[in-house]
């Protein structure tokens, strides 16, 4: 494949040549000189044709004016050293000379010169015979640039039909080349491997051996517009039949590419074998209707659960309602009895501890302990069923620190006498309620200071720091600690971890999970039995606002056995 080269000639003016001046005699090289200059060239001075050779192993000349006549190496020595180097053999030279003789122009014209300028040099003459070889230096330039021009081209265009012929073969699809009317003129080895034919088989036969449907409108391209290009564009894909060298017919895609190669049209189609595709198709299209099938069947059900689903749902906020109000009545309701009996029951300690020596004043005891524990029990799930009626109330923008400063109050007694310190790092502004954020700092303080170590002075830290969009709390202290594979087991309701030595119901961590998880976050303990345990839990930030919370001054508060 080929195409046509243009080539661009060069501007003729474009550059200057240099012309080599040659002569011992000062006052004549400033006389050449000066004749020369109007032609606008470089010209080389030298004073002697060892200097001449010098500057000829340096440069190119269009011209060598060279003088016959002078001492050491004259000009016909001179001459016959230039001619013995390749590069420059073929350079003009003109021998300047004032004696005419014979055997002097037979010798020069030996020696390969050009012309004889006879002294005085005429300046016109001398320009007009050097501008000729001046012209003939930057044609032969031109000649050579266009030479080169042509190699490079040609280069080129083998490169780019080998490259052709390289993406022809590599092509994964069949690729046919042919005329216009249909004749086969280039195939690559997948056309054979499909086909089951040789490369020479199909070469100059109708290509609707092969696709029998094919057809090509060379209408549909305009000639005097139709780019010159080796990498067409594809037409829309066409899916026919195509037939094997063993008549087999099979479905096959075609795309269509004109291309055009020195004014002859030539059609590059693509055959790419689509029997699976059409075979996936066929199993699609019947997939697709037993999921549509099945889909109107799950439809059906899913209304059908949808509605099951939605009365179990509301029979089950039904009976959680009513378990909460049973909770509240019962807790509420057994308090009145339970108090009658504590009332009671201390009136009989008080008045007869005397009379009832021995098991019966421990047996007392065991009621009024009790009934107290009972009491206590009672209220706390008061609280904690109270919690779900709390959800209807609007959360506000509370402090933490306000909520930590009541906490800390309520707490005071305990502080002295457990000689506490606790040490706290401004809190953010959160959305909540600030009885309920009292209590979950209250319960996780209180705590900390219950399970503390007889060995050493309780210390509780209160610290917060923003992650991404919610802020993350932490209460730690270097209490008793707790084992981790209790660490879920005490959110649990009733849930202890130590005997009844230590006062409390079990329900103190879990009013800390529900309160936090109606503020929308988490809570869990991170614990090392030997150096205490950090509660930990997340509120979230719920606008700028709170992003850039109201923070105390940067200063960080401590009690010692007191609040300060």
């Amino acid at each position: 494949m080929s195409t046509s080269v243009v080539l661009t000639p060069v501007a003729m003016n474009q550059s200057k040549v240099k012309l080599l001046l040659v002569d011992d005699t000062p006052e004549n090289l400033i006389s050449l000189e000066a004749a020369l200059d109007s032609l606008g060239q470089e010209l080389v001075l030298a004073r002697s044709g060892r200097e001449a050779l010098r500057h000829l192993l340096e440069d190119n000349f269009a011209a060598i004016l060279l003088d016959v006549k002078m001492p050491e190496m004259d000009g016909f020595e001179t001459a016959e050293l230039i001619r013995s180097r390749p590069r420059s053999r073929n350079t003009p030279i003109l021998f300047l000379t004032g004696y005419k003789s014979e055997e002097h122009l037979f010798r020069g014209y030996d020696l390969g010169a050009v012309d004889f300028l006879f002294k005085p040099i005429v300046p016109e003459v001398l320009r007009s015979k050097v501008s000729v070889f001046v012209e003939l230096s930057r044609k032969a330039d031109l000649l050579e640039q266009q030479a080169a021009t042509l190699r490079e081209q040609a280069a080129t265009l083998q490169k780019a039909e080998q490259q052709f012929r390289s993406l022809l073969e590599a092509a994964p699809d069949s690729m046919i080349i042919c005329q216009s009317n249909g004749v086969i003129k280039l195939v690559n080895s997948c056309t054979e491997d499909l086909f089951g034919y040789s490369r020479e088989q199909l070469l100059n036969r109708h290509i609707s051996l092969l696709v029998p449907s094919w057809s090509f409108d060379p209408r549909s391209v305009p000639d005097e517009e139709m780019p010159k290009r080796l990498t067409p564009s594809p037409g829309p894909a066409l899916e026919l039949d195509a037939t094997r060298r063993d008549g087999t017919s099979f479905p096959v895609e075609i795309s269509q590419s004109p291309l055009q190669v020195e004014g002859e049209l030539l059609i590059t189609t693509a055959v790419r074998d689509i029997s699976r595709r059409k075979s996936i198709e066929q199993e699609r299209a019947v997939a697709e209707e037993q999921v549509r099938r099945l889909n109107s069947h799950l439809e059906q059900l899913n209304a059908h659960l949808e509605e099951r689903v939605r009365e179990r749902t509301e029979a089950l906020v039904r009976s959680n309602d009513e378990l909460a109000q049973f909770a509240y009545v019962a807790s509420h309701d057994l308090q009145e009895p339970l108090r009658t009996v504590s009332l009671y029951t201390q009136a009989l300690a008080e008045r007869y501890s005397r009379v009832l020596n021995g098991e019966g004043s421990t047996f007392l005891s065991f009621i009024v302990d009790n009934a107290t524990r009972m009491e206590h029990m009672i209220r706390d799930l008061l609280l904690y069923s109270s919690l779900d009626a709390d959800h209807s109330r609007v959360l506000e923008l509370t402090s933490c620190d306000t909520a930590v400063d009541f906490a800390l109050e309520n707490l005071d007694a305990s502080i002295v006498e457990s000689g506490a310190i606790v040490k706290r790092e401004p809190l953010p502004v959160v959305k909540g309620e600030i009885t309920q954020l009292v209590r979950l700092f209250q319960n996780l303080i209180s705590n900390s200071i219950k399970y503390r170590r007889p060995d050493r002075p309780v210390e509780i830290s209160i610290g917060a720091r923003q992650q991404a969009k919610e802020w993350l709390f932490s209460i730690g202290d270097n209490g008793a600690g707790i084992e981790p594979q209790y660490a879920e087991r005490v959110f649990g309701i009733f849930k202890r971890l130590h005997g009844r030595d230590k006062s409390g119901t079990g329900m103190g961590l879990a009013i800390c999970r529900k309160i936090v998880t109606h503020h929308g976050g988490r809570i869990w303990v991170d614990s090392d039995k030997r150096e205490g345990a950090t509660f930990c839990f997340t509120l979230p930030v719920f606008n700028e606002a709170a992003v850039q919370s109201e923070f105390s001054p940067q200063r960080v508060r401590q009690s010692h056995g007191r609040l300060e």
